[in-house]
């Protein structure tokens, strides 16, 4: 296993549109422990495979927080949400592309998603609270839209600012 770079926002490759995974390889594995050693060093609940710089639709996630919870890491390849509630919820949401910049999104409080597993066999399950959340936006990943675009437009250009000086600052370090 090994820790990948996360890309920082403003970065062309995190608006783009992701492939499907075509097969699960011993790639599509060394890449899944990769993205969850990564993640979990961050620290962060969820991540995207475009997000270290892999154009799959491919994300992994474990939004158990608590001290004396145990780990659940999941790692969901081309998932889908097939069904999404009415109800809606609202999380302050972060983002390990956009270290340090926080604001409240709305999205519903329950989906039923679909994917493959790493063992090749789709799977459903359906999240509710902070799993939906975190399913929701690293899906968004995959389509190429951040959590910041769900924010007026003088909100996101004034975090997008933020996050091109602290890229400028990271390059002079």
């Amino acid at each position: 296993m090994a820790l990948r770079n996360i890309l920082i926002h403003p970065d062309p490759r995190l608006k783009k549109i992701t492939d499907p995974v075509a097969e699960i390889t011993d790639d599509v594995r060394r890449l899944a422990d990769d993205m969850l050693e990564t993640m979990y060093d961050a620290p962060g609940i969820g991540l995207a495979a475009p997000q270290v710089a892999v154009m799959s639709r491919m994300i992994v996630m474990d939004c158990e927080k608590e001290d004396d919870a145990t780990p659940r890491p999941m790692v969901l390849i081309n998932p889908q949400v097939v069904w999404s509630s009415e109800d809606r919820n609202v999380y302050e949401e972060g983002c390990l592309s956009i270290p340090e910049q926080y604001a409240e999104v709305e999205r519903p409080s329950e989906v039923d998603v679909e994917w493959l597993g790493l063992d090749g066999k789709t799977q459903r399950e359906r999240f509710d609270g902070l799993w939906a959340t975190c399913v929701q936006h690293e899906i968004d990943h995959l389509d190429g839209k951040l959590f910041i675009d769900y924010l007026r437009p003088l909100k996101r250009q004034m975090i997008t600012r933020k996050m091109q000086k602290l890229k400028r600052e990271r390059a002079r370090a």
